[in-house]
């Protein structure tokens, strides 16, 4: 019970005491380089134009802004819509086979033209002055990897769409914390910048939104959070699809962190490595405290009526995460029972994935989050 306390509120708590001691500022002032963005595309024919609109849309000098489509062997219309805005300076680039999003990173990243590149989903919608606001912490030097953030669109009051906001909410507070103690840990990738420079090719199981940013730390530059850089996506409304994508996170997350296991070690970089362990590692394992804490729990019973009510509580929220759905409570209790939903979602999801990853199963490729 007090590692699950630890992950969720105490490292934040530790980790808030010791930015206010470090204070690691970014000196942000206006930056105007080249900028190429990446989108990665697989049968988006249908909302790939409003993205593509998005994005020639931004606040920055044309001149200076480029913009690549990368289609992942789709099979829809996205090529053709694509090649639409050919007159517009918009560059398709066909990826065959379906690689996945890595494999088109890893393509499209020594054909672009930018000094810094803009990683976008093909559903993500930015703000008119998110390029800037992510551009001027590259002012700083030290900074080579920034992440904007995101806010989930449309909320229609499903289960799923509220958890997911609730969610998004935590991290992106965690991630303020993090960028004032040097480096951030987790990033959104629809909406994520690299230096040229600092990119690295991965390998196609890897999850692009976690190990580039770790390759950046890697080299010793920083990854900072600009929560004024805004994005929005639409949340997925049905829990199957939310849990699929959750699996399919955990997993490509279970092989990112055993790839990348040396910076774990804390004689490399003492302060990253206990983020890393405190805000992935414990974070996805979880589940396996869940499960010691009720097995525990029910062996303990009589030893003080402390663990009756431990026990009731547990199965409290459980219950709540199964009737969720099944209700419309509005108010506190309705946040309550969304959040038990959503929380009892991503640990489960862990463990599926967790057991993947013991098979040694991997997941290359994606399916597009349908709103």
């Amino acid at each position: 019970m007090a590692l699950i306390f630890y992950i969720y509120a105490g490292y934040p708590l530790l980790a808030a005491g010791l930015a206010a001691c470090l204070q690691r500022t970014v000196k942000k002032k206006t930056f105007e380089p080249t900028v190429t963005i990446l989108i990665s595309a697989y049968n988006e024919a249908e909302g790939i134009a409003t993205t593509i609109e998005n994005k020639l849309g931004l606040e920055y000098p044309h001149d200076k802004l480029e913009i690549i489509v990368i289609s992942d062997g789709s099979t829809d219309r996205t090529d053709a819509v694509v090649q639409g805005f050919a007159a517009r300076d918009v560059r398709l680039l066909r990826q065959e086979p379906r690689a996945g999003k890595t494999g088109a990173l890893n393509m499209a990243v020594p054909l672009a033209k930018g000094d810094i590149i803009i990683f976008s989903d093909a559903n993500s919608l930015y703000a008119p002055d998110a390029l800037r606001k992510l551009l001027a912490n590259f002012a700083d030097e030290e900074v080579g990897y920034v992440t904007g953030r995101m806010i989930y669109a449309n909320p229609d009051g499903t289960p799923i769409g509220e958890g997911c906001s609730a969610y998004m909410k935590y991290e992106n507070a965690l991630r303020s914390i993090e960028t004032r103690l040097g480096s951030v840990v987790g990033v959104d990738g629809g909406i994520d910048a690299v230096r040229a420079t600092l990119y690295r090719p991965m390998n196609a199981d890897q999850l692009p939104d976690f190990v580039q940013p770790l390759k950046v730390v890697q080299q010793g530059y920083r990854v900072v959070y600009e929560p004024e850089a805004v994005l929005w996506e639409p949340s997925l409304k049905d829990t199957d699809d939310e849990y699929r994508m959750r699996v399919r996170v955990s997993l490509r997350a279970f092989w990112a962190l055993f790839d990348m296991r040396q910076l774990l070690w804390p004689g490399i970089n003492p302060l990253f490595a206990w983020q890393l362990w405190s805000h992935k590692v414990l974070r996805y394992l979880c589940f396996c405290f869940l499960l010691v804490a009720y097995v525990t729990n029910w062996l303990l019973l009589g030893n003080g009526e402390g663990y009756t009510v431990m026990l009731v509580l547990q199965h409290a929220g459980y219950v709540g995460a199964l009737a969720a759905p099944r209700t419309k409570s509005a108010g506190v209790w309705g946040r309550v029972l969304t959040f038990s939903r959503y929380f009892f979602l991503l640990n489960l999801a862990a463990a599926h994935a967790f057991g993947k990853f013991l098979l040694g199963k991997k997941q290359v490729v994606w399916t597009p989050r349908k709103g």
